[in-house]
């Protein structure tokens, strides 16, 4: 019996510490509610939680905040101009702080950011605040401003 309940509860362990994906990883760290709302709005949630890999710049809530009230309103009713947005804070592959060179990375959305490393990492003009944020499709880098494309 104790032979059971104990493997019954390392099941129960290994199941619960399976990596999640981009989403459900941005989701469960609680500060990025209005972009799990845009990803649903956009239709791209199935896209993040697919196999990937990503790598995700994504603004906090508090960036979306920094977004005027009628424009970020706007952007949320205009499901080819979210798409566009969100689609730009995504590169495709897996890179980590650590391989973050300065110059130009095409997104998803096809434009390019500009990254620079000199004084702290910038993707355009948002600061990367917090790196290296693992999932099992990709990485998040949490970034504090709303990066548009050009």
């Amino acid at each position: 019996m104790k032979k059971a309940i104990l493997i019954s509860a390392l099941a129960v362990a290994a199941f619960s510490a399976q990596a999640k994906d981009i989403v459900d990883t941005a989701v469960a760290a609680g500060d990025f509610k209005t972009l799990a709302a845009a990803l649903q709005k956009a239709g791209l949630v199935d896209t993040l939680k697919g196999k990937g890999p990503f790598t995700v710049f994504a603004p906090t809530d508090a960036a979306f905040a920094k977004v005027p009230k009628a424009q970020l309103d706007a952007l949320l009713n205009d499901k080819d101009k979210l798409t566009a947005v969100l689609t730009y804070h995504v590169v495709p592959g897996t890179v980590m702080a650590k391989d973050v060179k300065a110059g130009k990375v095409k997104t998803v959305q096809g434009s390019e950011l500009t990254v620079s490393t000199s004084g702290g990492v910038k993707v355009d003009n948002a600061n990367v605040v917090k790196t290296d944020i693992k999932a099992d499709n990709g990485v998040i880098h949490v970034i504090d401003s709303v990066v548009m494309p050009k």
